[in-house]
C-alpha cells in the first residue's frame, strides 16, 4: 500500500507540478512569438488590425494553443502509464486497490485514472484505456469529470477567500470531500444503469515478472496515443474556441465595430443574459455570473478572468487576494441572491465542482466513447450540477 500511494502521488505530481510549466511554456510560445509573427506578416501585406488578424490570432490560434499546451501533459501521463504497464507494476496496483474499487463496479486498475483526475481530467480520461473492458472504461470515463481537477482550484480559492475568509481552507477541503462523494455516488448509479459486475467475482489477473520497459515500445505507444488526441479531440477544441471568438466579436447592441465589443454587448453576453434566469434558483441571477460559468465550460481557470472582465476590473494575480474584484463580486451576489451572498457563493462553487470540467474533456470523451454517451453525460452533468447548486442555495439561505 505505501508503494501504491507513492505511485499515485507521483502521477498526481506529474500532472501538476511537472507538466504545468511545460504547458505554460508551449502556450506562451504559440500565443506570444507565433502570434506576433502572424500579426507582423499580416501588417506587411496591409491586412493587420482587422477581422482576419483577430480571427487568426484570437480565434484559430487560441484553439491551437490550447491543444498544443495539452500535448506535453498527455505525453507525460501516457509515458508514465506505459512504464507502469510495461514494468509489471500496473497489475499489482490493481490487486492493491481492487477491494475498494469493487464497491462501485470497477476493478483496481480504475483507481489510477481517478486519482490522476484530481490533477487534470483530460489525461485521466485518456488513462481509462488501461482498463480491461469497454464497460469499465465507460464507467470510469463518466466518473472522471467529478474528480475536482486543479483548474477548478483558483475559482474555489477566489470565491471562498471573499465570502468565507476565516474558513476558506475548510470550505475548499469540503469541496474536495464532496468530489470524492460524487465519484462514489456516481459509481453506484452507473453500476445500476450500465450493468453491475458481480461483487463475488474474483479479480483474475496475470502478475507478470518485473522487467525494464523497452524505450522503443514506450515511445511508439506514447506517440500513437498523443497523435490520436491531436487529430480527434484537437479539431473539436479548435472549432469550438473559434466559435466562442465569433460570439464574443459580434455586436448585438451599442453600435460597436466587429471584434471591438464589450462582453455585455456581444452575442456571447446576450446569450448569457438569456440563460441567466435558469441560474436564479441558485442565487446567481446576474449575467456576469452566467458569463463566468459559460467561460468555465471552455476551461475552468478562465472563469476567474471572466468574472474580472465582466466586472470591469483587472484579473487578480493571486486568487486569494481578489483586490477590487472582491467588493464587486460581493455586491453582485448580494443583489442576485436577495441578500444571501454566502449561500449563493457556495452554490456557485458547487456548480463549478459538478458541471462539465472543460471543453477539452468533452472532446476527449467524444473520442473515447462516441457522441451518444458524451451527449448524455453532458446533459446529466449540467442537470445534476444545477440540482445540487439549487439545493445548496435554498438550504443555505435558511441559515
Amino acid at each position: 500500500m505505501p508503494v501504491f500511494l507513492a505511485v499515485v502521488w507521483l502521477l498526481f505530481e506529474l500532472t501538476t507540478r511537472v507538466a504545468t510549466p511545460i504547458m505554460d511554456a508551449v502556450a506562451f510560445a504559440v500565443e506570444g512569438p507565433l502570434a506576433r509573427g502572424i500579426a507582423g506578416g499580416l501588417d506587411s501585406v496591409g491586412l493587420g488590425d482587422g477581422i482576419l488578424e483577430s480571427f487568426l490570432v484570437d480565434g484559430l490560434l487560441a484553439g491551437i494553443a490550447t491543444v498544443a499546451s495539452f500535448v506535453p501533459l498527455m505525453a507525460i501521463i501516457f509515458a508514465a502509464l506505459a512504464v507502469l504497464e510495461a514494468s509489471g507494476y500496473l497489475a499489482r496496483a490493481a490487486v492493491v486497490a481492487d477491494r475498494s474499487m469493487r464497491k462501485i463496479g470497477l476493478d483496481g486498475r480504475a483507481m489510477l485514472p481517478l486519482m490522476v483526475g484530481f490533477g487534470c481530467n483530460l489525461p485521466a480520461l485518456a488513462a481509462t484505456r488501461i482498463l480491461p473492458d469497454a464497460r469499465q472504461r465507460l464507467i470510469a470515463g463518466l466518473l472522471v469529470p467529478y474528480t475536482t481537477c486543479s483548474a477548478r482550484l483558483p475559482v474555489y480559492i477566489l470565491v471562498a477567500s471573499i465570502f468565507f475568509a476565516s474558513n476558506a481552507g475548510t470550505v475548499v477541503f469540503g469541496l474536495y470531500l464532496a468530489s470524492v462523494a460524487l465519484v462514489i455516488v456516481g459509481g453506484l448509479l452507473a453500476r445500476m444503469l450500465i450493468g453491475r459486475r458481480s461483487d463475488s467475482e474474483p479479480l483474475a489477473i496475470i502478475l507478470p515478472a518485473y522487467q525494464r520497459p523497452g524505450w522503443r515500445d514506450l515511445v511508439m505507444s506514447t506517440w500513437g496515443r498523443v497523435r490520436s488526441f491531436i487529430v480527434d479531440a484537437g479539431k473539436v477544441i479548435v472549432i469550438a474556441l473559434a466559435a466562442v471568438w465569433l460570439l464574443l466579436s459580434v455586436p448585438i447592441r451599442g453600435g460597436h465595430e466587429f471584434g471591438e465589443v464589450p462582453v455585455e454587448d456581444s452575442v456571447y453576453g446576450a446569450t448569457a443574459a438569456v440563460v441567466t434566469p435558469v441560474f436564479a434558483p441558485m442565487g446567481l441571477d446576474d449575467w456576469r455570473m452566467t458569463s463566468a460559468l459559460m467561460s468555465g465550460f471552455v476551461a475552468k481557470e478562465v472563469a476567474v478572468g471572466a468574472l474580472a472582465q465582466a466586472h470591469a476590473v483587472d484579473e487578480p494575480d493571486n486568487p486569494a487576494d481578489a483586490g477590487p474584484l472582491a467588493e464587486r463580486l460581493s455586491q453582485t451576489l448580494t443583489s442576485s441572491s436577495g441578500g444571501h451572498p454566502r449561500a449563493a457563493a457556495l452554490a456557485f462553487m458547487v456548480f463549478v465542482l459538478a458541471y462539465t470540467p472543460c471543453l477539452a474533456t468533452v472532446a476527449e470523451q467524444r473520442r473515447l466513447f462516441g457522441v451518444r454517451w458524451t451527449s448524455g453525460a453532458l446533459v446529466f452533468q449540467l442537470g445534476f450540477a444545477w440540482l445540487l447548486a439549487v439545493g445548496v442555495f435554498q438550504l443555505g439561505r435558511l441559515w
